[in-house]
């Protein structure tokens, strides 16, 4: 089948790696989503200024949109050699972009409660779970690079199963640096409960200058986000494993329910729960002004450190 352009007798649907024609509605229905929420990215990280947060969403959504395209051409054509890579590619690394901006909200959403709760320096959320991240992204990418050259007829089937082996463990590896960072925010969240309950409050102007109702919300919606996202990491795993053309890479319910949906309800959750609303802090707007009316010290997150319940700075 390496010689097929287009679907003929000689050349059916079901010899391709994905086995169908990718549905037109659904794929329509999430790109538009996509479109829409990188879009609100843009509008929202100027408006509120929060540069870095809307700038990773934006990269994340925008992927997402150019890998539907792929799965769009290979609606037209299944056997479109080149909207197979645009999808593979880009529909694989795309959540790393989202994933990296999750970790930045956890950092503040920690910065803004109570750092001394934390068992991770707040600063660290930022580095060591981004730099993770990257490197995830990085072997994905490098594995996917393989396959694209692979389905261009200019590789072996080794070459095929290494760039599939390499993109496994980028995918595994992004899972697992989520699972970690989910340990410690619900460590993180556990010690904040218990305080609430046996203390009288917080001594920080930041948690007493946010509305906490609404971060309870944004809260929320950053934590189903993060699920959603991971769901989707773990679905990946035996769906790469599974070898190229396998049942599970076939089966395109699966694909648009554990691969799609999630992704683009975290999107949604993420455009909503925009940071620069609920945590007004972030914002380098509001630390810049912040600065000049109190002359108090801002951290690179725009969050005012003030002298905390053990007296250490938060």
């Amino acid at each position: 089948m390496d010689n097929c352009t287009s679907v003929t007798p000689d050349c059916p649907v079901s010899a391709t790696t994905l086995g169908y024609y990718p549905n037109l509605g659904g794929n329509v229905f999430l790109l538009l989503v996509f479109a829409l929420c990188a879009l609100a990215q843009i509008y929202l990280g100027l408006r509120y200024r929060v540069r870095l947060y809307s700038a990773l969403v934006f990269l994340g959504c925008a992927g997402e949109v150019i890998g539907y395209v792929g799965r769009l051409m290979l609606h037209a054509n299944p056997w479109s050699n080149g909207g197979f890579i645009i999808q593979t590619l880009l529909l694989i690394v795309s959540p790393s972009f989202l994933a990296a901006a999750l970790y930045l909200t956890v950092k503040t959403v920690v910065l803004t409660c109570g750092p001394q709760f934390s068992l991770l320096n707040p600063k660290l959320y930022t580095w060591l779970f981004i730099i993770c991240d990257a490197i995830g992204f990085c072997t994905q990418l490098a594995g996917g690079g393989l396959q694209a050259t692979a389905a261009n007829g200019k590789g072996s089937e080794s070459a095929v199963r290494a760039g599939t082996n390499i993109m496994i463990a980028g995918i595994a590896f992004q899972a697992a640096t989520m699972a970690v960072c989910g340990v410690l925010t619900i460590d993180f969240t556990k010690k904040i409960y218990l305080y609430q309950r046996n203390q009288a409050g917080y001594n920080s102007l930041s948690w007493h200058s946010i509305n906490q109702r609404g971060l309870a919300g944004f809260v929320a919606c950053q934590t189903v986000a993060f699920i959603t996202i991971l769901i989707r990491c773990i679905y990946r795993i035996p769906e790469m494993a599974g070898g190229w053309g396998n049942p599970m890479m076939q089966n395109e319910t699966k694909f648009m329910v554990l691969d799609g949906t999630m992704v683009a309800i975290g999107s949604i959750l993420i455009t909503i729960a925009f940071p620069g609303i609920f945590l007004p802090a972030i914002s380098s707007r509001y630390a810049r002004g912040q600065h000049q009316k109190t002359g108090s010290q801002i951290t690179e997150d725009g969050l005012e450190l003030t002298k905390g319940i053990d007296g250490r700075d938060l």
